[in-house]
């Protein structure tokens, strides 16, 4: 070989070196960024969880973000996709133009103080046990540390954190994608709260919502019954029929039902009542299969009872696409960050949780686990998440904010989500989206590679999103 082409080798080489140790420069000066924040981000997480607002009602926690936004420079729309809280907080120009979620809703039901024994704020009110007020939170606070590096001239393109509401009833990002804010994304990331970390290469179940009401005919449950026609009637035989069904479904399906209304007083024939039903599966395929039957059941129970009855679509969610291109990149930064360390305070709160939920006592799991294999048929939850993951490639993220075992959606998650094992997690969770978002603006390689990945897996499928027209429900409970 010539002395020519070896030194070529060696000029490419080198470059190359100097591209990586740039790279990681940048990722340095990212967690700086973000460390600089940390006691705004938990004073902006604070108020959210404070205020724990529930789906569309968010108005206190959007502008609390909205304010934040504004206040580190970003560009934003609010009101987006004719829903109130939600909105855009744009920075940069140019591609690539790489997106950051972020959710900020609460659940009914849960409040609760930051201890470790259920104590309620406010009995009977909502409540963060999703830890939603740390997710919007974090992700913001890594879209301004990606600001600032855009700022200083040091990456180029268009940042944008996208305050999504109503994940956990009505998924709000349904409306958005409906009107088309997803669209021109290379690639999107996001997290969630969890109780381990892990870059997430696991898709979810796809989920339908739908409502049943049956009509029927009042009349006095003694005097005269014969002349009623009972929709509550009508309202048990079909969860009858739900219950029935259940063993004949895939092990990959769920049913659920909440009844809504199964009548007012004991001595009146109902002529009227209602149950919201919700049907998942691992494939939207399966789910729609068991929708069409479910939906079909209502018909039949409607006859048997002699009453009217409708079927009305609420929303409905595709499950989520995985990218392991993606998902390598956030590995990688997971395991350059390390674990989360905490306090023996932290570590009693931890145990004194687990005592309190019937969980062995081994207390916060930080440890960054290998990447798993994507699993065919995972089990689990399901997010409109989805949705985007159809639209632009997702890299995903969970992160420990919770002790092992806690069950989520429950007060014990609110409890940590509003102390500092939650902020740890927060503040973690930003440095692990910065990080991997300075992968995907400085590595054309790589945005390719989730790129080509996204395509593969979605083949020749055309998203359209589940959801009645019309904007979303915002007055409905």
């Amino acid at each position: 070989m010539t002395l020519k082409k070896l030194s070529l080798i060696a000029l490419l080489l080198f470059g190359n070196t100097l591209l990586a140790q740039q790279i990681q420069d940048l990722k340095t000066e990212l967690i700086s960024e973000v460390e600089v924040q940390q006691q705004q981000l938990i004073e902006a997480s604070n108020k959210i969880w404070a205020a724990a607002e529930v789906a569309f009602q968010e108005s206190v926690s959007a502008e609390t973000l909205i304010a934040y936004a504004k206040s580190h420079g970003f560009r934003v729309q609010e009101g987006v996709a004719d829903t109130p809280t939600a909105f855009i907080a744009e920075y940069g120009s140019g591609t690539p133009i790489i997106g950051i979620l972020g959710e900020f809703d609460a659940l009914p039901g849960l409040s609760q103080q930051p201890v470790p024994t259920k104590s309620p704020l406010q009995s009977g009110e909502a409540g963060h046990g999703c830890g939603h007020n740390l997710f919007g939170t974090a992700s913001l606070g890594a879209a301004v540390a990606i600001k600032n590096l855009m700022e200083e001239g040091k990456i180029k393109g268009t940042i944008r954190f996208y305050g999504t509401p109503a994940e956990e009833k009505f998924f709000g990002k349904l409306w958005m994608a409906r009107a088309g804010l997803f669209d021109d994304l290379d690639a999107c990331l996001d997290w969630h709260p969890a109780d381990h970390t892990e870059a997430d290469v696991q898709s979810s179940l796809a989920l339908v919502d739908f409502t049943v009401e049956f009509f029927g005919q009042a009349a006095h449950a003694s005097a005269d019954p014969w002349n009623g026609r009972s929709a509550s009637d009508a309202l048990e035989l079909y969860t009858h029929g739900i219950n029935a069904f259940r063993e004949h479904v895939k092990p990959t399906v769920r049913i659920h039902y909440h009844i809504q209304d199964g009548g007012q007083v004991v001595n009146v024939v109902p002529d009227y009542s209602r149950l919201w039903v919700r049907v998942r599966d691992t494939k939207r395929e399966g789910m729609d299969e068991v929708y069409q039957r479910v939906m079909k059941m209502a018909e039949g129970a409607a006859i048997l009872a002699n009453v009217d009855y409708e079927v009305k679509l609420v929303s409905g969610i595709h499950e989520l696409l995985p990218n392991r291109a993606g998902g390598q990149a956030m590995q990688n930064n997971l395991e350059q960050l390390g674990e989360i360390i905490y306090t023996d305070k932290e570590t009693e709160f931890a145990y004194q949780i687990q005592e309190e939920v019937f969980k062995p006592k081994v207390g916060l799991d930080s440890k960054i686990s290998p990447l798993k294999e994507t699993a065919e048929h995972p089990m689990g939850g399901s997010t409109d998440v989805g949705d985007v993951s159809f639209i632009v490639p997702v890299v995903r993220l969970g992160v420990t904010t919770a002790p092992s075992g806690t069950p989520w959606h429950s007060w014990a998650v609110v409890a940590c989500a509003g102390m500092s094992i939650g902020h740890k997690g927060m503040i973690y969770a930003s440095k692990a989206l910065g990080m991997t978002a300075v992968d995907l603006f400085t590595n054309s390689h790589l945005l390719e590679e989730v790129k080509a990945e996204f395509r593969t897996r979605l083949g020749d499928y055309q998203y359209k999103g589940l959801l009645p027209p019309g904007p979303p429900p915002l007055a409905q409970e």
